[in-house]
């Protein structure tokens, strides 16, 4: 009998195979590749395929992988102890560093994952505000706590359930979901729930219906309506968290948030995640206050140094580096798809290339847009070399490992291929 590849005894133990759903590439009509190893803006499959990687673990990989400062700081923690269980100087290092950068954040707390973050970051809404409704909006994904599940956006949208199984009626009443971009019906949403909406929560720039910016006075007219109701104002950076700016989309967008969560780049790409905001608000956790949240390998010491020492890189030089490359590649990619009904969506180092005409603006557009065609694009772009995200309902991302080379690939490829793909 013939040996069984990875692909099959994975799927002998996971759920499809996959132990988080956008990677099983069903809707690209893919099978999922198994990377051996990665560095700089590289990947390579235990088939030995070399691929340019575009996606960089979802966000966090801005310095490339196997940067040679954070290998540095991951090992020399890693002889002091892999994990505690109690108190280290990391945490209070990464602590001040985020806070450096994003004042807002006065008082902090790390957990282990992005679904971590914003879970707590809600609970602790409701417990400030007393109140039970929160406002989100379609497309945009949270993680895949009970709340966030309703009109959810990335792997949630690839996999037709919107709302998940196992979320209670109860819960769903409590979620209030509005148009990405659609300020009057937030405006609609707070008239007929008087002093009953405990938070409003967003991407600052959508990331996980595809890259969709915000428009202009969007986020502003949101911050100004919890202001006036007594809401409180959450935006998740978890994806744009110090990848847009060095104090993030907050300071991208001049925002003054209750609560900001985060998440990959905060971590170094290791499992570390954190949400932050007003003192008066986060001193109601435990143990100053009744809002419970805990997590046992909460401020690991790995993670810590990991995303200690990427965030010490991220310096304003390499943001202007990462502006000049993606800018450079977003002229490239409307240039080699001119003629075609797509368009090119870009905020910093965040883009998306939408089958549709566009401007994409909420998840209206991109319920309209091709997937099969995006499906036969992302083959055909990994035939290439070119790992992009599986899903028309991603953005990808660029590094300061990627080369004005592996650029231009990108450029050129993406033309070939979007025209095969929509069968020209």
């Amino acid at each position: 009998m013939s040996e069984l590849s990875w692909g099959e005894r994975a799927r002998d133990l996971f759920p499809g195979g996959v132990n988080s759903p956008v990677r099983a590439f069903r809707n690209v009509g893919a099978e999922p590749f198994f990377v051996k190893r990665a560095e700089g803006a590289r990947l390579w499959t235990e088939e030995g395929k070399e691929l340019v990687d575009w996606i960089g673990s979802w966000g966090p990989m801005v310095v490339g992988h196997l940067h040679p400062a954070v290998t540095d700081a991951i090992q020399e923690a890693l002889l002091e102890g892999s994990s505690f269980g109690a108190c280290s100087r990391r945490e209070v290092e990464l602590g001040e560093e985020i806070r450096r950068r994003m004042p807002v954040c006065e008082r902090m707390r790390l957990v282990s994952s992005g679904t971590e973050a914003t879970m707590s970051a809600l609970r602790l809404a409701r417990g400030f505000t007393g109140r039970d409704k929160v406002v989100k909006f379609r497309g945009c994904y949270h993680g895949h706590a009970d709340s966030f599940l309703i009109a959810a956006g990335s792997g949630a949208l690839t996999f037709g359930h919107p709302s998940s199984p196992g979320v209670t009626e109860g819960t769903a009443r409590d979620t209030l979901v509005a148009e990405y971009n659609d300020l009057p019906a937030v405006e609609a949403l707070f008239a007929a729930n008087p002093g009953g909406i405990a938070c409003v929560i967003v991407e600052p720039v959508a990331g996980n219906m595809g890259l969709v910016p915000p428009q202009p006075g969007y986020l502003e007219g949101l911050q100004r309506l919890c202001q006036e109701s007594g809401a409180l104002f959450i935006v998740d950076e978890v994806m744009t968290g110090f990848r847009l700016a060095r104090g993030g989309a907050v300071e991208r967008f001049g925002l003054a948030p209750d609560l900001v969560t985060f998440g990959k780049i905060a971590g170094g790409g290791l499992p570390l995640a954190a949400f932050g905001g007003r003192r008066e608000v986060m001193d109601r956790l435990s143990p100053l206050g009744p809002v419970y949240q805990a997590g046992t390998l909460s401020g690991n010491p790995l993670a810590c140094a990991a995303g200690l020492a990427t965030l010490q890189l991220l310096d304003e030089a390499l943001y202007a580096r990462l502006e000049a490359k993606a800018a450079w590649l977003e002229g490239a990619l409307r240039q080699n798809l001119s003629g075609l009904p797509m368009c090119v969506q870009r905020v910093g180092s965040m883009i998306t290339i939408f089958f549709h005409p566009g401007p994409v603006l909420s998840m209206r557009e991109v319920d309209a847009c091709d997937k099969d065609a995006f499906g036969r694009f992302f083959r055909g772009m990994l035939e290439e070399g070119h790992f992009l995200p599986p899903a028309q309902f991603e953005a990808f991302f660029v590094s300061d490992a990627h080369t004005q080379a592996d650029l231009a690939s990108l450029a050129q490829a993406s033309g070939r291929q979007a025209r095969l793909a929509l069968g020209l």
